[in-house]
């Protein structure tokens, strides 16, 4: 399947959460949505989630965001633990990578905002972290998300990624 573009809507996706209760994607139009490729045990998720949960909590219900566990050599009893123990609110399994293909999610963490009607409106890095940056200096995610709070488009819309590399089944 060909990797949903910037500016085009996003299509219908169901992925159990890790107590194996179904999430429709578009039960949650009217919010800003960012999807986060999640790996359990990758050191730059890890980092991630601290950050992203920090967000959350200033956005409020005007944003939702799911973390997707999409390594295929990770268990679930390993990955409802961990997540429990960061505090994630929403995890979902995508055991099939099907997520992972639709999107084109290269690394944990991939990051991928979509605005409350449905549209794809940025993908990539969620700051300038790399190997040359430890620490960083810009959040690519969180200017998206609030350009989109404020009614404008994200720029930039896309940002090469920075994580842990996605095993593929």
């Amino acid at each position: 399947m060909q990797n949903i573009a910037i500016g085009q809507p996003v299509p219908s996706l169901t992925l159990p959460d890790l107590q194996g209760r179904l999430h429709i994607l578009s039960d949650y139009l009217g919010q800003i949505v960012i999807l986060n490729f999640w790996s359990a045990t990758c050191p730059h998720s890890e980092r991630v989630d601290r950050s992203l949960l920090h967000f959350l909590s200033e956005w409020g219900k005007r944003v939702a965001v799911l973390w997707i566990a999409c390594e295929a050599s990770e268990p679930v009893s390993s990955l409802s633990a961990i997540a429990r123990q960061r505090g994630l609110p929403v995890v979902l399994h995508d055991a099939e990578q099907i997520a992972v293909q639709r999107f084109g999610a290269q690394v944990t963490p991939h990051l991928f905002v979509i605005d409350a009607s449905g549209i794809l409106r940025y993908r990539g890095a969620f700051d300038d972290v790399s190997l040359s940056r430890r620490e960083p200096s810009r959040c690519y995610l969180k200017e998206a998300v609030e350009a989109l709070l404020g009614g404008s488009a994200p720029n930039p819309a896309e940002i090469s990624p920075f994580g842990c590399v996605i095993t593929r089944q």
